[in-house]
């Protein structure tokens, strides 16, 4: 058996037990205190393997990163492992839905999304300390406070450590059981489109008005008509609000799109039709505002290249590896756009990030984690 995967598979009851502690502390987005709180625990996790400093969160918590302390002298250059610590579930999700292992699963909220993929790199890089296996660059794990509402905060450190790294490996789940690595995903946006009308009495004076949802009704069949999904370009107007009562013609309506885009090429064009909205009936007014939040991660041939060594180096491991693209959206999105050779979906093998189902498979714990700590060995 290969060395680093017999290390891992020896010490997969460690890693279960490392990711219990993770999901058991809970860290949604919006709880600044229990966020700092994980934080805290992977820092003291990793105490005497890598030298941990924050980074202030502003409005959300503190960003973590990790330069880990790893055999190999004359490092040249730089390795990024990204990571997420907060999650979609609300505090007090556990008492509903604990962790739990069952049915050669672990359980729990997070789980997936994505603190096994953070438990995964901290054993990785503990492999590679104890069997005394020299590395090449410095590798640095850096964990946003942010990455599930929008990235707002991390999204420059995430891009100035990107730009010293000779590569970026994201720690998000793979793609489907199979664990599909992820050498794709769309860019992620949204806009508001918001019209504002004349309010009347639908029944007094209903001349007078000038309907704002009806006017953003028109609206929506012309921001349908942006989707093209030969180009890999979706527009979906997600939610719809406007008006007071039923009798009063609408003095105001918004409508809240989503847009992905495969090409970051086909932004502009899509961001020119949404500013050209113009209201049919002249007594309204179209206000748009809004934009693409992420840039897409595209197929570059540097992605190929990382994709293509860690296909070998799983090879080695007796796993076979795919490829998969995504709509969704990730932090590695950010680095992809930079051109810096990313390769996302790294993390844990499972189903159900952001439901109630979700959950990863202990038998393919071992292999995630050993190709992690070989591709840093390799890169």
């Amino acid at each position: 058996m290969d060395p680093i995967l017999s290390y891992i598979s020896t010490h997969r009851n460690d890693i279960i037990q490392l990711i219990k502690e993770m999901v058991e502390c809970e860290s949604p987005s919006d709880n600044i205190a229990a966020v700092n709180r994980f934080v805290d625990l992977v820092a003291i996790k990793a105490a005497g393997l890598a030298n941990a400093r924050t980074i202030p969160g502003g409005k959300y918590g503190k960003h973590l990163q990790l330069e880990f302390l790893l055999p190999g002298k004359s490092k040249k250059g730089q390795i990024l492992a990204l990571g997420h610590s907060d999650t979609v579930w609300g505090m007090g999700t556990l008492a509903g839905m604990p962790f739990r292992r069952d049915k050669e699963r672990l359980w729990g909220p997070g789980v997936l999304d994505m603190k096994s993929g953070v438990a995964f790199f901290l054993y990785a890089m503990r492999a590679l300390r104890d069997l005394d296996i020299p590395v090449k660059r410095k590798v640095v794990l850096q964990l946003n406070s942010d990455e599930e509402v929008g990235s707002e905060s991390s999204r420059p450190v995430t891009e100035k450590e990107a730009k010293k790294s000779s590569a970026v490996l994201v720690l998000e789940p793979g793609t489907g059981l199979e664990g599909k690595l992820k050498t794709a995903r769309k860019g992620v946006g949204s806009y508001d489109v918001i019209v504002k009308g004349v309010a009347a009495h639908a029944g007094v004076d209903f001349a007078a008005g000038a309907s704002a949802i009806v006017e953003l009704a028109r609206q929506i069949g012309k921001i349908e008509t942006f989707t093209d999904l030969k180009k890999g370009l979706t527009v979906n107007p997600g939610v719809i609000s406007g008006g007071t009562r039923s009798n009063v013609i609408a003095a105001e309506a918004r409508a809240v799109v989503d847009i992905r885009v495969a090409r970051l090429k086909d932004e502009p064009g899509l961001d020119k039709k949404f500013q050209a909205l113009k209201a049919t009936d002249k007594r309204c007014k179209v206000i748009v505002e809004g934009g693409l939040n992420r840039p897409p991660m595209e197929r570059t041939p540097g992605v190929v290249a990382l994709f293509q060594t860690a296909k070998k180096l799983a090879g080695e491991l007796g796993v076979k590896i795919e490829e998969s693209s995504t709509g969704g959206g990730s932090d590695g999105n950010f680095t992809a756009a930079l051109g810096v050779p990313t390769l996302d979906g790294l993390g844990g093998v499972g189903e159900g990030a952001h439901a109630t189902h979700e959950s990863i498979l202990i038998d393919r714990i071992a292999d995630r984690a050993a190709l992690l700590a070989k591709l840093v060995q390799t890169i």
